[in-house]
C-alpha cells in the first residue's frame, strides 16, 4: 500500500482520493531523500516528481493528467482545465474528469473537496500561514462562484502536525483565536491547526458530518515525511483527488 485511502468519498462514483506514504524502503531507495517524494522544493526535479506520479497512477489504475500547485503558503486559488504545474497557487479547482489534483504536504494540512452535484473537485494547501490568511475561505468562495453549495460539499483534511507537536511563537499565536491556542503543553504556545481549519469550514456553512479529519500526526507517524522531525531530509507526500 503506497497510499492511504479516504473514507468520506467512498460512496461517490468516479472520485479517487488519498494521501501517499513516504515509502522510504520501497521507492527511490538510493536517493538523498528516499521514498515516493513529490517535493520539487526538496532538490529533486519536476521530472522526478512526474515519475513518482506515474508510480501512483499505476497503483490507482489511471493514466490521467495531473495538476500540481507550487504552494507558496498564500491564499491564491485557481480553476484549471488542464494538467500542469501552477506557480504561485496554493489551491486548485477543476470540473474535468480524469484530472488528478495534487497538494504536497510534510506537516501542513491538505484539504480535498468534492461536490457531487456540480462535479467540482478541489485540493488546497493549508499550513498555518495559509490558514491564517484565509485559504480555506478562498477555496470555498471560488467553489461557490461556480455553483457549489457549501452545505453539499464533502471535505477531507489530511494528516498534519498535531497540537501536541505544533509549538509556535507568540507572533504566530496572535494570528489565531485563543480557543485554538494551547498554553498547557510547554513553555511556548501550541496551535490546533486541524481544529482551526475545521471551525473555519463550518463557519462558512460546511456540515460537520461531511468533514473527515484525519487524526494522524505527521510528526509522530513515521510512515509520513515530516519537516519538523526530519528537517532538510524530509520529502513531501501527495494528497490527491
Amino acid at each position: 500500500m503506497i497510499y492511504y485511502t479516504v473514507k468520506i468519498f467512498e460512496n461517490q462514483p468516479g472520485i479517487t482520493a488519498g494521501v501517499t506514504r513516504a515509502n522510504r524502503q520501497m521507492v527511490n531507495t538510493d536517493e538523498r531523500i528516499p521514498g515516493l517524494n513529490f517535493g520539487e522544493n526538496t532538490g529533486i526535479t519536476l521530472e522526478k516528481v512526474t515519475s513518482s506520479i506515474g508510480i501512483l497512477e499505476k497503483k490507482i489504475g489511471t493514466s490521467s493528467g495531473h495538476a500540481l500547485a507550487e504552494q507558496v503558503h498564500g491564499n491564491k486559488v485557481t480553476f484549471v482545465n488542464n494538467g500542469g504545474y501552477y506557480p504561485g497557487y496554493d489551491g486548485l479547482i477543476t470540473d474535468q474528469n480524469n484530472l488528478l489534483l495534487g497538494i504536497k504536504i510534510a506537516d501542513c494540512a491538505a484539504l480535498l473537496i468534492s461536490d457531487p452535484k456540480t462535479g467540482l473537485i478541489a485540493a488546497t494547501h493549508a499550513g498555518w500561514r495559509g490558514a491564517a490568511g484565509g485559504i480555506a475561505e478562498q477555496t470555498l468562495e471560488e467553489l461557490s462562484k461556480r455553483g457549489a453549495d457549501p452545505e453539499q460539499l464533502y471535505i477531507y483534511m489530511s494528516p498534519c502536525i498535531s497540537v501536541k507537536n505544533f509549538e509556535i511563537g507568540e507572533e504566530v499565536a496572535s494570528q489565531f483565536p485563543d480557543s485554538f491556542i494551547d498554553r498547557s503543553i510547554g513553555k511556548k504556545p501550541h496551535l490546533d491547526l486541524k481544529g482551526f481549519i475545521r471551525h473555519t469550514l463550518m463557519e462558512y456553512g460546511v456540515q460537520s458530518k461531511r468533514i473527515e479529519v484525519d487524526d494522524r500526526c505527521t510528526v509522530e507517524n513515521t510512515s509520513f515525511y515530516s519537516f519538523r522531525r526530519e528537517r532538510e531530509q524530509a520529502g513531501r507526500m501527495l494528497a490527491f483527488i
